[in-house]
């Protein structure tokens, strides 16, 4: 989904339309390369030859092999089209003429999207698809895997408000009453090991429908990330502050990410961490959020795998996590040749942490940050912590901060 939310962004900072393609029965067109075989179907077994299998030359649907044959085959397809796959990422292609135009399509199993800055590439990629697969024109991007994408003059809106509403139906929330905080302030969410325990199944299923609705909704991502901690054993303490979550988007469903025309084409990050905020075993949290074209396209909330000894190695961490993202989001910019300029700036609150990365000093936990740093590609830069915009994705915000952060 990051990629997807790159390319949507990318759009609309270009002003390019987003088109749609749908593949009927995509796995039947794989070709498979080993020997596979199987009995013959009940009502169709032939007489005289009941002892006999049936020997594959296609993949079926249910195969293990169906997913690889089918990716295999329209990656061929693509190559012999004269496109190019993305070294960094292996379900996005782009195709450049030799006008400098381009165009750009990605796969998500048998759905693509695609966009460009000419309209005749546009038509002779659709109509190369039709010949060579059973497909489908959806035309310009509508709904795509549940997500809803709204391509107007100024720019492109992507939400899921359909899908959320779905998810208070399921769990019999559409009638609850709306609340404006994802967690009461001030509260602490632990383990509660003497808690009355709940259906597990129950809980896991909140936390399922809210992992998806996170694609289009960074503002609930911490919650989402630190109640699904307690999966294995929930109690009416994490069943509670859930459905809280649920209330919430009571208020909030058509809520979503804005991509503006003409917005920033050099993208933007925020790091931040929250020192030993787990009570229960001092782990802390790194947080980090990426702007482009003046809308969010990639965020983490995610709990440290070590006990870290001071905050500022913390926060080393967190950036160490963004820095990462932050090559791999250049990687792929770089592939569709747009290349970015400077450097990106990570905005950071830790004075402490941005030294670090400049110590001439390397050590195991930071030569990787500093040698990004030393070639120019990101740089640390301060910011004030009312300026941290990755404070969404650490700690349980004030209803007044939090709503300046979205």
């Amino acid at each position: 989904m990051d990629t997807v939310r790159l390319i949507v962004a990318l759009a609309a900072c270009k002003g390019w339309d987003i088109f749609q393609l749908d593949v009927k029965s995509a796995f039947l067109h794989g070709e498979l390369s080993e020997d596979v075989y199987i009995e013959q179907s009940k009502g169709y077994v032939k007489k005289g030859k009941e002892h006999k299998v049936y020997k594959l030359y296609k993949a079926l649907y249910s195969l293990r092999q169906a997913p690889r044959a089918w990716f295999s085959r329209i990656e061929e397809h693509f190559m012999q089209d004269g496109f190019q796959k993305c070294s960094s990422e292996q379900t996005l292609f782009v195709k450049r003429s030799a006008r400098e135009n381009i165009l750009i399509v990605s796969i998500y199993v048998d759905d693509l999207i695609y966009t460009n800055n000419d309209m005749s590439m546009t038509i002779k990629f659709k109509k190369s698809m039709m010949q060579a697969f059973d497909m489908a024109n959806l035309r310009k991007m509508r709904f795509f895997l549940g997500i809803e994408v709204l391509q107007k003059s100024g720019g492109i809106f992507m939400c899921q408000q359909k899908y959320a509403n779905d998810v208070l139906r399921k769990f019999a929330m559409s009638e609850s009453k709306p609340v404006k905080s994802l967690i009461v302030p001030g509260s602490k969410i632990n383990i509660d090991v003497d808690g009355v325990i709940v259906d597990d199944t129950y809980f896991k299923q909140i936390m399922g429908s809210l992992m998806y609705l996170i694609a289009t909704r960074p503002d609930i991502m911490f919650s989402v990330s630190l109640f699904s901690r307690y999966m294995s054993k929930p109690t009416e303490l994490h069943l509670q502050a859930t459905k809280r979550i649920l209330r919430y988007l009571k208020g909030t469903t058509s809520y979503g990410i804005f991509y503006r025309k003409g917005g920033e084409e050099n993208f933007l990050a925020f790091t931040d961490s929250d020192y030993a905020g787990d009570e229960y075993d001092s782990k802390s949290t790194s947080g980090y959020v990426f702007l482009l074209s003046s809308g969010v396209v990639l965020w983490m909330s995610k709990k440290q795998p070590i006990v870290i000894l001071s905050s500022t190695e913390a926060e080393f961490v967190a950036a160490a996590a963004s820095a990462c993202q932050a090559m791999w989001m250049r990687r792929v910019l770089r592939n569709l040749t747009y290349t970015q300029d400077s450097s990106t700036v990570i905005m950071c609150d830790n004075s402490s942490t941005i030294k670090l990365s400049k110590n001439p000093v390397m050590h195991g936990r930071s030569k990787h940050i500093k040698r990004s740093c030393e070639d120019g590609e990101i740089e640390l830069v301060h910011c004030g912590t009312q300026e941290q915009v990755a404070d969404l994705m650490t700690k349980a915000l004030r209803l007044s901060r939090s709503s300046k952060r979205r």
